[in-house]
């Protein structure tokens, strides 16, 4: 069963590094110091936003709203750094207890109003992108001193490729997740959740403490993501990030994480953002393929996932059925 629930992550592993290694033979500057530091610093808004997106999954549930958070997070800096003389650290401050509020609302209705993950997110995505388009409806450059130190800082890699702060605080991001997921007691929670409410129910988990803790961490995750791609960007818009919260969960999916819940890794949705990020880097590469073809490639590699994590299912079935026959 152990290895069965391994495998998802190996084979995500081995697909990402097969398609290196075919990105290497026709292009060997792939593999780079720069091209690496751009990967992560072009995916690093989705790879934090990935991880709370994996342990809201990984508690069977679903988070709809993650992408409206991050443009309404952009927005909400944006104006305030604009119209205000507050310095952005504050302001950080002020919008991660905003989202985690957010997100631990959200949970708080979906146990006591025992009501499908689906619903609510999905009501606070409309919510939360509504009050973006309140604050403004027009992109709000960002242009505060404090975010130019931030966007010239980096590390200087061998290579000369930049590892930026914000490549790096995706990688702590990830590494956070991994402790909370898989050292805590919070994340044996999390997936005693997932696995079903008579699993939950045995191990003692208090579900609508962890239904709110899961969503709450999901909230924070798509704030600070948000504050990550307001430095990319350098403004905040409402428009943006439409459907990253799809892309996220085909991050998750691709990571090796069972979209039912109870199985999964969160080093494996980093290697999923990466897969994604290699495949826009690939047809940068080449230049004469359409960008759509990531979303082609991203739908087939979705398709494998999910077929796969089907068959590991009916393999769990089959064997706990062989095992509870008698001798």
């Amino acid at each position: 069963m152990i290895r069965a629930r391994m495998l998802p992550l190996g084979v995500t592993i081995a697909i990402f590094l097969v398609a290196w290694l075919l990105c290497w033979l026709q292009f060997p500057n792939i593999l780079s110091t720069r091209v690496i530091g751009n990967l992560l610093t072009d995916n690093a808004y989705l790879g934090i936003v990935a991880v709370g997106m994996t342990l809201v999954i990984l508690s069977g549930g679903i988070d709809l709203s993650v992408g409206s958070v991050i443009a309404f997070s952009g927005v909400f800096i944006a104006v305030t750094l604009r119209d205000t003389a507050l310095h952005p650290l504050l302001v950080f401050a002020l919008l991660l207890a905003i989202t985690t509020g957010f997100g631990a609302a959200m949970g708080l209705l979906i146990d006591r109003l025992a009501m499908p993950a689906f619903i609510v997110t999905l009501a606070g995505m409309f919510l939360a992108r509504g009050a973006a388009y309140m604050l403004s409806i027009d992109s709000v450059p960002i242009q505060h001193p404090f975010y130019k130190s931030l966007q010239s800082a980096y590390w200087l890699m061998p290579g000369k490729g930049r590892l930026t702060l914000i490549g790096v605080l995706m990688l702590l991001a990830v590494l956070a997740g991994m402790v909370i997921a898989h050292k805590t007691r919070f994340g044996a929670s999390i997936y005693a959740l997932g696995g079903g409410e008579a699993t939950a129910r045995l191990m003692g988990v208090r579900q609508g403490r962890t239904i709110m803790l899961v969503y709450a961490f999901s909230g924070l995750m798509a704030g600070l993501s948000g504050i990550v791609f307001s430095v990319y960007t350098g403004s905040g818009y409402s428009l943006s990030t439409v459907g990253t919260e799809l892309t996220a969960i085909a991050a998750v999916v691709i990571g090796g994480t069972l979209l039912s819940g109870g199985a999964g890794h969160v080093f494996g949705t980093l290697v999923g953002v990466l897969t994604m990020g290699l495949i826009q880097t690939y047809i940068v590469f080449d230049g004469s393929l359409s960008s759509w073809w990531t979303k082609i490639v991203i739908g087939i590699l979705l398709l494998v996932f999910i077929l796969l994590q089907k068959a590991l299912m009916r393999l769990s079935q089959s064997r706990l059925a062989q095992a509870g026959d008698p001798p």
